[in-house]
């Protein structure tokens, strides 16, 4: 498949969907305002500047992030009452908006986007893009980033004893020092770039977010900022400073 070809026009079967609920702990968290501008917008920017994605989704229960996400020229798609409490599943949204945008034209790849998440840029997004695109056995790729202090063979569970055991069964002996450990990777959980057939519709995804199918490869980074307090939005704001965003925005006349 030749990308460069690919990248010459945006393609209408390659769509990106932000996702996220109103009813938070931080109230209004995916609105809330970094440099002027709603929390959502920065992603949602970041998609429109993408040589690749044509079409441009937003999924909500909120009337009031449906509306943020018009603004920047994203269609609403009003989520269903099942699909908005706290235990919602984000792959379950994904599979109901997945049904609304193919209705309305082709779909070939999906490019989810987090609304509590800023620290996203066009750059990031192309390149996930391109490396699904240069594999067709690929599922997904998944911005993902080391945390050793948090390694799952470090992790303990309470038994009922109310004592601290192995979280991870069977584990007797774990070096002390992180560089010793087989290598651990966490999802961002920015956005995520997902084949419609090998990701989305797979019978038999990785959970907990079954629509990354099973052959997800990981796009380095150093982790990012999803907001969940007002000192994540402080964070986001210094982010997109430190990386010229908001200048280069500013220089298109985006903001």
């Amino acid at each position: 498949m030749n990308i460069e070809s690919l990248a010459r026009q945006k393609r209408t079967d390659i769509v990106a969907l932000i996702i996220g609920r109103g009813n938070n702990t931080l109230k209004d968290k995916n609105i809330l305002p970094v440099h002027g501008k709603p929390l959502l917008q920065w992603g949602a920017l970041a998609a429109k500047r993408s040589k690749f994605i044509g079409r441009y989704y937003i999924s909500s229960d909120c009337d009031k992030i449906l509306s943020a996400g018009l603004a920047v020229d994203f269609k609403a798609i009003q989520r269903p009452d099942e699909l908005a409490s706290p235990t919602s599943q984000s792959s379950d949204v994904v599979k109901h908006a997945t049904q609304i945008i193919e209705s309305e034209g082709d779909l070939a790849i999906m490019v989810v986007i987090h609304a509590n998440v800023g620290t996203i840029t066009t750059e990031m997004i192309d390149s996930c893009i391109e490396l699904l695109l240069s594999n067709s056995r690929l599922s997904s790729v998944v911005p993902s980033h080391t945390k050793d202090e948090y390694h799952p063979l470090r992790g303990k569970k309470i038994n009922e004893l109310g004592e601290l055991v192995p979280f991870v069964d069977g584990v007797t002996k774990v070096s002390a020092n992180r560089q010793d450990l087989e290598k651990c990777l966490f999802f961002d959980h920015s956005f995520w770039v997902l084949d419609k057939v090998n990701g989305i519709e797979s019978p038999d995804g990785q959970y907990p977010w079954p629509v990354m199918g099973n052959h997800i490869l990981p796009y380095i980074t150093e982790g990012c900022f999803d907001v969940h307090d007002l000192e994540d939005l402080k964070t986001t704001e210094d982010w997109i400073l430190d990386h010229g965003i908001l200048d280069n925005y500013r220089s298109e006349g985006l903001i």
